[in-house]
């Protein structure tokens, strides 16, 4: 009989958790979706009010996501997939346990710490065939894949040039502060026992080199990069140059001590016949200009928009859509084809468009080329 229910579980994502919050509620933008196991907090009451509070039972409630991942895949009604959207530290050896007992896996980002483990992961996954994304929200925003389109289809001749931005304020505060207070500021994310080798560039830089990626096709070739620690442990501040594969070259700057931007991801294209342009802030908007030719502002949910970006278009234009329907995109294409391979079906190039475990090692070696080409005085760092 063809399925047409999905059934997945949740490590992390306990009732205080902002992103794993926003993962469920993203989900649930899809009703064929049930949240029917969890092991949501390594805190035994957590857990329990986090379980009770998705009116889970108790036996599907784990205290561990070892004991998760066993019992369920013993389970005729098991998890089809596991939402991973604990700290950085944790993801490889969660991701791992639940590919080895043959269970889909949604990763938030970035996919692990260390190259290696990254790439162990993938190859996992494809041995045993196994569906595995990586949370890298914004190549879920309709414009952006609009401007995928524009540029595939050649709309603004060839790629020759890249200049992209991730600007925040929030721990502008830090700076003059002792790591202490800096902790108290950022939670886990400024401690390197958690976050890995990078804050600002493991944090927001890797949506810039994904959604770059996403738009362009482009892979970085090589990368020199300047980090600005301020007395911390881990990066506050990058500028980096980047050249991808096609020869082309980059301007990428990330920052979480940019006085006066909250959200500021902007993408700016270059190319033979024209640019393209879009602001995370404003992200119902796609700014085109062709050589010669005045900027034209492309709207969301607007009769000329087609492909990718109309399909996924959820309300009509003028009501914004954001970051929630962004991740509920991402969703609803994982979902898709997590169906299709449970009755069956052959998947498409289509069914497929959602940052997989490829695009997540690619976050892993840039993080590593910016931090290592950094710590070598800047000089260029083969990716």
């Amino acid at each position: 009989m063809k399925r047409n229910i999905i059934r997945y579980g949740m490590v992390g994502g306990s009732l205080n958790s902002f992103i794993g919050r926003v993962h469920k509620n993203a989900i649930n933008f899809e009703v064929n979706a049930m949240l029917t196991a969890g092991c949501f907090s390594s805190n035994k009451s957590n857990n329990l009010e986090t379980g009770d509070y998705y009116h889970l039972p108790t036996d599907r409630v784990y205290a561990d996501y070892k004991d998760m991942a066993e019992k369920e895949s013993q389970r005729k009604d098991k998890i089809d997939f596991v939402c991973v959207v604990t700290p950085n530290s944790t993801h490889y050896d969660i991701a791992k346990e639940f590919l080895l007992h043959d269970i889909n896996v949604v990763c938030e980002k970035p996919l692990c710490s260390e190259i290696s483990q990254a790439e162990e992961l993938k190859k996992i996954a494809f041995e045993r065939g196994l569906l595995f994304a990586v949370t890298y929200t914004y190549s879920g925003y309709g414009m952006v894949k609009q401007a995928k389109q524009l540029i595939k289809e050649g709309g603004i001749g060839k790629v020759i040039n890249v200049n992209a931005e991730y600007l925040q304020e929030w721990l502008i505060d830090s700076i003059g502060s002792d790591a202490s207070q800096t902790a108290k500021l950022s939670g886990w994310r400024t401690d390197p026992e958690i976050a890995g080798i990078s804050n600002c560039v493991g944090d927001i830089g890797t949506h810039i080199e994904n959604t770059v990626a996403y738009m362009t096709g482009l892979r970085i070739k090589r990368v020199a990069a300047k980090l600005d620690y301020f007395n911390q442990p881990l990066d506050l501040n990058a500028n980096m140059l980047v050249e991808f594969d096609n020869g082309a070259s980059g301007v990428y700057s990330c920052s979480q001590v940019a006085v006066g931007y909250a959200n500021g991801l902007t993408i700016r294209i270059f190319g033979t016949k024209g640019s393209i342009e879009w602001r995370q802030e404003q992200p119902n908007q796609l700014k085109v200009t062709l050589k010669g030719q005045p900027s034209a502002i492309y709207e969301r949910g607007t009769g000329y928009i087609t492909g990718r970006a109309a399909q996924l278009n959820r309300i009509p234009s003028g009501h914004p859509e954001g970051y929630y329907e962004a991740f509920a995109n991402v969703y609803k294409t994982y979902l898709g084809a997590i169906l299709k391979t449970i009755n069956g079906v052959k998947l498409t190039a289509e069914d497929l468009d959602f940052p997989k475990i490829e695009d997540g090692v690619e976050g892993v070696k840039f993080i590593h080329a910016v931090v290592e080409s950094a710590g070598n005085d800047s000089s260029w760092f083969i990716i």
